[in-house]
């Protein structure tokens, strides 16, 4: 199997691929297929070559950045192993893999790499990477024991944080984790414990790099999350998540992982990228839950103080926070009746979900001098507080200023708390203060009225519009190279939607491999003939419950899929006369007990009809008879009112853009491909589509979304 040429060229460098090299790949992909029993697939060897090709290109115009579509049924997990980790290993790089969930994650450790190892000849290491967020913290666990027993609410902080008094039903679960635990029967790690773990019980028992001592901690020869990375160093190949990788960058990089500079990277479902990028870059702050906590700060300073001792260099740091934290409340007192005046004057794109926002990003002056006064009082508040973390952190090691070492550690993780949450405020608050710059896209800035614990609160957020800006200089441009795959790369037949929104370069190397599944013969594409429009609400539900009797049958396992919970609710009221159809809807149960049920009918013998909404458009993986029929009730488009889109909106609007062709209609394009790749997971997958929405036929962008799917027999 002779795939590459001895050079290759693209943008006008010629790529040099070392003989050596080739034939390492070539022969472990042919023992792959041969110990596996599998025949060649035209496309997966077509992208093992492209990613060689793409991440050898060491020219400094050129990135080594291999950006492929690869279809369904590509088998693209053991095409991108195959080919980075020789490539990795020849240049002398870590080759990092992150996907979009940590279920993907976990198969590709516990299925795909071990399965590589045996049947390719290929000699590797490899490790999984979670975040500390994801291991039981010992130090914590065992304080949280400590003060239950003792009844000493000297850690109840806030009203709106931990009160450390446990009930009796968290107090028995943190016994048995601990327990299960010291006895080696769990390894500390969330998603292992036998039972799904609330997030009001995890959070408590888990930390943050801001309340971690590290090495200094009593608990560190046994912490989970260390012992998790033992082998970190050695590994040739680390699994991590997109959260991972991209808080990493926010921390400048070779905080957690290895410096991108000696990494490459997979981004498996890279189509989350941007969307992921945008969330790890945006900040959010209420306006009345911080004047709580900022009341609130002198007196825990108070009690912290005097818990150690009074040690003088430590009283000094927090006197100066207590000052400080009384001055910026007040602050922040005047800035609050102007905010809530410009309530109404602000653009309300969604009145529903309570947002308003600043037109073109656009502070008012009086907004934007009072967030500059903000940010320097927040970051003394800030630059103390990191010192006072310093302090306590050196007390641990050793006694300083008097200070206990379980002293220290005891109010080290609740200055790491007021740290971190200073320390986003402070990005905030810097964000307001700025105006947006003259050329490029604008910061997205917005109010929402929110019920807290302070009853009515506003809440102030930033986000970038696109995280082009943010990728390009933080990952692009310092990394070793990077693989970008999915299945659905590209909109419309097009990788502009990509580039814009990821900021990836446009001289880098993009491909489309096509999917093995002969389309036409394993599924035909419905669009029955609805009178009523999707903008007519009312009617439109009234077609689909009508619609939906008359194509699905009580043998059926069908899976219809809504773009909101308003209507998903309506159509099955309409439908609730139908006894033949056998609905699981979706908030029924969790997710994984939908599924469930749902095969358990199919099992038996009965058919079962699933009701979701778009996080059952994808990553849903029903093989075989378990889904022989995908409806879909509308076109996903995205549903307005989200601050952040609309801002992207207006922007392009400025630039006399077309915001509906050049934004909505892409990424509804998207949604739609992944809405219909649920039916058709292997080769011997068939079944039937069927689309409610005559748009797709009436509508000149209809067409082009039609045109973009696989090629459905009709």
């Amino acid at each position: 199997m002779a795939w590459f040429h001895l050079t290759w060229s693209y943008s006008g460098v010629t790529v040099a691929i070392p003989e050596a090299l080739k034939q390492e790949v070539q022969q472990a992909y042919s023992h792959y297929i041969e110990s596996k029993e599998y025949r060649a697939r035209y496309g997966q060897r077509l992208m093992i070559a492209e990613i060689v090709k793409g991440l050898m290109a060491q020219d400094e115009s050129t990135p080594a950045i291999s950006v492929v579509e690869a279809g369904t049924g590509t088998g693209k997990t053991v095409a991108y192993l195959l080919a980075a980790l020789p490539v990795a290993k020849h240049l002398g790089k870590k080759l990092v893999v992150s996907t979009a969930t940590i279920a993907l994650q976990e198969q590709i450790v516990l299925k795909d790499l071990p399965d590589l190892a045996q049947h390719s000849g290929m000699d590797f290491s490899y490790e999984l990477v979670k975040g500390r967020g994801r291991y039981l913290c010992l130090s914590k666990l065992d304080m949280l024991l400590q003060n239950h027993e003792s009844q000493n609410p000297s850690q109840a902080l806030y009203e709106d944080e931990l009160d450390l008094r446990l009930d009796d039903r968290t107090h028995t679960l943190y016994q048995d984790l601990g327990e299960s635990y010291a006895k080696g029967d769990w390894d500390g790690e969330r998603d292992s414990w036998p039972k799904e773990l609330d997030d009001q019980d995890w959070r408590p028992v888990t930390t943050d790099h801001r309340q971690c001592t590290n090495r200094r901690c009593s608990h560190f020869s046994g912490c989970c999350f260390f012992r998790s990375r033992q082998g970190l160093d050695k590994a040739d190949c680390i699994v991590a998540n997109h959260d991972l990788v991209l808080s990493d960058l926010a921390l400048g990089g070779g905080a957690i992982l290895p410096d991108p500079q000696e990494t490459i990277y997979i981004f498996d479902e890279g189509h989350h990228l941007s969307d992921k990028a945008l969330q790890h870059f945006s900040y959010r702050l209420r306006l009345r839950s911080t004047q709580s906590w900022l009341m609130q700060l002198p007196k825990t300073l108070g009690r912290l103080v005097k818990d150690l001792g009074n040690p003088d260099g430590l009283a000094r740091k927090l006197s100066m926070v207590a000052s400080l934290s009384e001055t910026t409340n007040q602050s922040l007192g005047v800035l609050l009746p102007a905010i809530e005046g410009l309530q109404q004057e602000l653009v309300a794109d969604d009145r529903e979900k309570k947002h308003s926002r600043f037109a073109g990003g656009v502070v008012p002056e009086q907004v934007r001098e009072s967030a500059s006064q903000l940010a320097g009082l927040y970051n003394q508040i800030f630059s103390q507080l990191d010192a006072t973390a310093e302090t306590l952190k050196e007390a641990i090691s050793e006694p300083l200023l008097g200070i206990s070492k379980e002293g220290a550690e005891r109010w080290y993780p609740t200055v790491g708390r007021m740290l971190a949450r200073s320390e986003s405020a402070l990005a905030l608050w810097r964000d307001y203060a700025v105006a947006n710059p003259a050329s490029g896209a604008p910061q997205a800035r917005w109010l929402t009225a929110v019920d807290g614990a302070e009853g009515h609160d506003i809440e102030l957020a930033c986000s970038p519009i696109v995280a082009s800006e943010t990728l390009k200089s933080h990952l692009w441009e310092p990394c070793a190279g990077a693989v970008v795959t999915s299945a659905t790369l590209t909109a419309l037949g097009e990788f502009q939607r990509l580039i814009m929104r990821t900021g990836l370069p446009e001289n880098c190397r993009y491909s489309r491999v096509p999917s093995p599944f002969d389309y036409a013969n394993a599924a035909r594409l419905n669009i029955p003939d609805l009178k009523a429009s999707p903008a007519d609400t009312e009617a439109h539900d009234e077609a689909v419950a009508t619609t939906l009797q008359q194509v699905l049958s009580k043998e059926d396992a069908a899976l219809v899929l809504f773009t909101s919970w308003r209507q998903m609710l309506r159509v099955q009221e309409l439908l609730a006369p139908a006894k033949h159809l056998e609905i699981i809807a979706q908030g029924m149960y969790s997710k994984q007990e939908v599924l469930r049920q749902h095969k358990l009918r199919i099992d038996d013998g009965n058919g079962s009809v699933l009701f979701g909404l778009a996080s059952f458009a994808e990553g849903v993986d029903l093989p075989g008879e378990y889904l022989t029929h995908v409806v879909i009730a509308k076109i996903p488009f995205s549903v307005p009112g989200d601050p952040v889109e609309a801002a992207l909106h207006e922007w392009i609007r400025e630039r006399g853009g077309d915001p509906f062709m050049e934004i909505s209609v892409p990424d509804a394009s998207v949604k739609l491909i992944q809405a219909c790749g649920r039916l058709l997971r292997s080769e011997t997958d068939r079944g039937q589509i069927t689309l409610l929405d005559n748009r797709l036929v009436t509508r000149r962008y209809g067409r082009a979304l039609l045109e973009s799917l696989p090629a459905f027999s009709r």
